[in-house]
Order: structure tokens, then sequence, then C-alpha cells
């Protein structure tokens, strides 16, 4: 057996909890070695991957690595939230009673990493300092070393993150643990993969997986499902699957930051990090903050609510991500970023990397072309010449300060007062371009209804979205009545609370289905007609289900858009909305313990939908 307590005593390891616990999974797990990890050791481990095959370079200061082909995106059929209370289950969370899982993951575990290193990853969740810094100190426990690269990039990661925890005992335990990835039975009845957040024991066990979220356990098992529920069971923050950008007014010096939520395909990612139209650059600047994740929480002395990014890098999805669609991504991937791609098409000769969408066409000459999987693109049959070259879900993963227009005060552990809070999904009607809501349970009310389109011929019910409350569907720990209930009570405690509004850049013409708004780093006009309502510089124009712009308010200086597009995108389709009304009911049924706000907003929204429709 490894000497745990030596080697934790030569990487200055010192809570005693933390120790307790490694030692333990050390011995259930059968790790043949322990390494702690800080972010100093980056270049080492690269070293170490690249000697291994573990990655492959591309290009200078940038890595690409290959998971196991069945393995490559997060699981939720197999993604389970464990507590010891069943009024914890929700319509979404695939709840499991703890004292089912926990026993079942470690029989899993046990022995599992015989043979292997465990590397001991601790790490914050938060900028130093933070009011919340209590909810984001974890340590994972990996034997997968692409993984604790990964890790580097997406967190804070050093020893002294838990060494001077308030309570030696407040720390996320995050286990995760590979297993023979080509014989767990992937998506067969006998798939021995498990995913399990045990979230009133602030525990994670991820056993089956080396890929993304499924294993790096800081980012969407700490950083939203088990936030989600420590915000909760806390009574003091939420932690949403949020973006959360600065809008920067260099005439007047004032700032603006705006979180918001999409589901997935609905342009968070090119959202975050979008630049002003080259027409309004000279007055505004766009900073960014996060992607992905943001935990919000409000100042009990001001009234406002704040928000940071618990992340420190950016995990993106590479499909469709070029220069037209989101430049800064590919400046925060530029050569010498430290960059890692998984699951992209590789050159094994010139380093190159490609995906669809990066280019209008992959390249030509195929010479030394891999695709996703590894094999050969020159010698692909005629009926394989269209599949894909990279996985419509590969990624990129990059540290924060790599992204060109990063605001200064990303890290300030005081966070950044939002003054609004958005949602959009892809819709292609019934969504103008952007409605305002100022009642806090009706913003609420539409969080919990939104959704994107999803394809429903099968049943033949065409129109219907698929719901993905807060876009945090795939990440609700504790059921949907209680997290609304919170996010009346959290946001209900501000004085001077953000202003909430529904986003859609995805309007089509039903004819020739064109988009109706160019969309990109135009979508920022949107946003900047929403500020100007905030602060009553603008009055827009009411409507059955919020307040919308008038034509005129708009700043559509240098934009390309048919007026009749315009109009289209700004005018409520009330028989798509009365039909909507009737989804949504059917829908916020499912909910136990839903708020009496909530169906009331419900009701109100439904009324007014009705009488302007009667009103003609």
């Amino acid at each position: 057996m490894v000497d745990v307590d030596k080697v934790l005593d030569e990487a200055g390891l010192k809570n005693p909890v933390v120790r307790d616990y490694v030692a333990y999974w050390a011995e259930l797990t059968g790790a043949e070695r322990i390494e702690v990890v800080q972010a100093s050791d980056d270049a080492r481990l690269v070293a170490e991957c690249l000697e291994a095959g573990e990655l492959l370079p591309a290009g200078e200061g940038r890595y690409y690595s290959r998971s196991y082909h069945k393995d490559t995106a997060r699981s939720e059929e197999r993604t389970i939230v464990a507590t010891s209370n069943p009024s914890d289950a929700g319509a979404y969370n695939n709840w499991r009673p703890s004292e089912e899982m926990k026993p079942l993951l470690e029989g899993k575990m046990r022995g599992a990493s015989a043979g292997k290193t465990m590397y001991v990853v601790p790490y914050l969740m938060a900028p130093p300092g933070s009011p919340l810094e209590p909810y984001a100190a974890g340590v994972e426990l990996t034997d997968a070393r692409t993984v604790v690269l990964h890790m580097i990039r997406m967190a804070r990661v050093g020893v002294e993150y838990i060494n001077n925890l308030a309570d030696p005992n407040s720390f996320v335990r995050a286990v995760h643990v590979t297993g023979d990835l080509e014989n767990l039975g992937h998506g067969t009845a006998d798939d021995q993969r498990y995913f399990v957040t045990v979230a009133d024991e602030r525990t994670i066990l991820h056993f089956g997986s080396s890929d993304g979220g499924n294993a790096l356990l800081g980012k969407i098992a700490h950083g939203l499902r088990l936030a989600s529920y420590d915000g909760w069971a806390s009574g003091k923050f939420l932690a949403e699957q949020f973006m959360l950008l600065g809008i920067v007014d260099k005439e007047t010096g004032r700032k603006y930051h705006v979180a918001g939520g999409f589901p997935s395909a609905s342009g968070k990612t090119n959202l975050a990090m979008t630049l002003a139209p080259d027409a309004l650059g000279d007055r505004y600047y766009v900073e960014f903050y996060g992607d992905d994740i943001a935990w919000i929480w409000v100042d009990e002395n001001d009234g406002r609510a704040y928000a940071f990014n618990p992340e420190n890098g950016v995990f993106g999805v590479a499909k469709d991500t070029n220069e037209a669609t989101n430049p800064t991504a590919l400046d925060s991937i530029a050569p010498g970023s430290g960059a890692i791609f998984t699951n992209v098409a590789y050159n094994e000769k010139t380093g190159d990397v490609w995906w669809e969408g990066k280019s209008k066409n992959p390249p030509a000459d195929l010479d030394g072309w891999l695709d996703w999987k590894g094999e050969r693109i020159a010698d692909r049959s005629p009926e394989q010449a269209g599949d894909p070259w990279a996985h419509p879900n590969s990624r990129f993963t990059t540290a924060l300060d790599n992204v060109p227009n990063v605001a200064k005060d990303y890290d300030d552990p005081r966070g950044v007062p939002v003054d609004a809070i958005i949602f959009g999904g892809r819709t292609r009607d019934r969504e103008p371009l952007v409605r305002a809501i100022t009642d806090l349970a009706e913003g609420v009310y539409d969080g919990l209804t939104l959704g994107a389109e999803a394809t429903f011929a099968a049943d033949g019910k065409e129109g219907i979205l698929r719901y993905d409350p807060m876009s945090m569907r795939p990440f609700m720990s504790y059921g949907e009545g209680d997290y609304a209930a919170h996010w009346l009570k959290i946001l209900g405690q501000a004085t001077d609370g953000p202003i909430f509004a529904h986003v859609n850049w995805f309007q089509r013409d039903p004819e020739d289905g064109h988009f109706l708004w160019p969309g990109y780093r135009d979508n920022l006009r949107a946003l900047l007609w929403l500020v100007q309502f905030k602060n009553g510089e603008v009055t827009g124009v009411p409507t059955a289900v919020g307040t919308i712009p008038a034509k005129d308010e708009l700043l559509l200086e240098g934009i390309e858009i048919d007026e009749g597009d315009l109009d289209k995108i700004l005018t409520i389709d009330l028989e798509r909305w009365r039909q909507e009304i009737g989804f949504r009911e059917e829908h916020l049924s499912q909910f136990d313990r839903l708020p009496e706000a909530i169906w009331e907003a419900h009701r109100r929204v439904a009324r007014a939908v009705e009488e302007a429709a009667q009103q003609g």
C-alpha cells in the first residue's frame, strides 16, 4: 500500500479531514500511487501525457485528446441525485435514496484504480474571499491524468484552498473512477455507469467515464448540481447554468451586467463571448465573465443581486465555432494558450485540428487527417464520405485569462451587480426579439417555462417546446416547486432587483426559412434596449406577455435587415401564444409544491393573452 501520510506531508496538505478522505478512497479504489496536484504542475503533467500518448500536440502550446468512442457526452439517464429525503425528488432530477446509491458506487469503485495513480485535486469554485467561498471548496480524486489537466484550466487548483478552511469539514468530496470503459455496457440494459451527486452529504461519486462533465467534477456536478442544492439548503444563493457578460457604455462610463439561461443549441456561449457590432463599437464594449455557470445572491447592504462565474475557464462546444459566430472563442484557443481540444478531427502530420463549421468546407488535402474516432478520413468508403469529422459534442478547454475581452474584475470576490436576467430558447416563431418583464413572479414563471424547439413529428405535436426550466433541466438537484420558491425568496430580498426578459434570435420566415434577425454581434442591440428600458430611457410597447421595443427605440445603425422582417420580430403572435399557454399549464402541473405566486402569474399572462386575442 502507498504511504498516504508521507505523500500528503510532502505535498503540504494539512487539512486532517481531507487527509482521512484521501486515505479512505485510496484504500477502497486500490490506487497504486497518490499525487497531490497544484496548478503549477500543469507543464509537467502535459509532458507526461504527451509521452504516454494521452495527449497529442496540436501546434504550439495546444493539445489534442480523444476519448473512448462511446464516452463522448454527458449521460443524463445515468446521472442521479441522491439524498436521504424522498421529498427532494423532482420531475427531472432522477432521485434515488442515498442509502441505496452510496454502497452501489463504492462497490463498483472498489479496486477499480488498481495499478493507477490517484490524483488529488484540491480546488475552489469561487473567487477567493467571496461570501460564497464556504460552498466552493472541493477535492476531486481522479485516476485520469487528462481530467487533472482540464480541472487545472477550469478551476482554481491548489492545497491552499482546503488547508485553511474555517471548518475543515466544509469541502465537497468528489470521487471520479474511470472504470474499464470498453466493458461497461454503454447504453445497454447492463449499463454499469453511474454519475451520482449525494447532495445532502456534499459528495459526488462518478464511475464509468473520462469525458467532460462526467469527469470534471468541479464543473457541472459541484458548480451546478450540488451548488444549487447548497444554495437552497442554506437559503443564501442561486447556482444556475447562466452566462454572464458586462456592457460598458464608453460615453457615459456606466456598466451593466446581464446573466442569462439558454437551453442547448440556443446561442449561450456565442452571446457570452460576443463583441459589439462594428457600427456601435466606438461607444459600447462587451466584457466576458463566463459562458456556463453563475452563482447569484443578494447583498443585504445595498439590496442588489450580485453574481460571479465560479469557473476559471471555458469548456466550449467546438461545432460551428468560427470567425463569424465567435471570434473571441478562436482567440482564446490560439497557439500558446494551453488549450485542449477533445474529439475534434486531428491531423497527425501537422497537428492541425478541424471541426464542422470551423470553415465552410473541410480541408481538401486529406493527408494525415483522422476523424474523432482516430480513423483515417482518406480511407473512408463513398458511403462514409458525409460522416462528421468531429463529434458533435467535441470541445475546447481554455483558461479564462486567454479570453481577450475577459473582464478585469472577473475574479472580484464581491461579484458584479446583475442588472438583467434573460432567458432565450431557439424558436422559429412565437417569441419576439426581446420582451421585458418587470414583475418578479412573472419573470420566474417565464424562466420555468423556458424551452427550445425539438422534433415532435413522431407524436404529431408540432409547436411544443422541450421545456428546460431556467436551462437547468439536466442539473436540477431538488424539486422544481421548491426551486421556484427559492428563486422567489432569494430575488424577493432585492430592493433594486434585476429586470427579466426573454430573447429570441432564431425567428424564421415560414416561406423560405431565412432568419429574420442577423444574430451574433447584433444581438447586443436587444440587450442595449433592455438596459435602456430598465433605466427609463425608452418606454417600449406593452403587450400581453411583456414589453417589446418600439421600432425606433432599437439602435439599428449599421444593421442590414428587411423592414418586414423587423416588423415581424417586434410582433406578438397571439394565436401561437394561446396554444403555448395550454402547453405551459400541462408542463407546470408536473411540479409538486409549485408556489401559488407562479400559478397566479400564469393565470395573469393567460388572461392577458386571451383578452388581447379577442380584441384582435
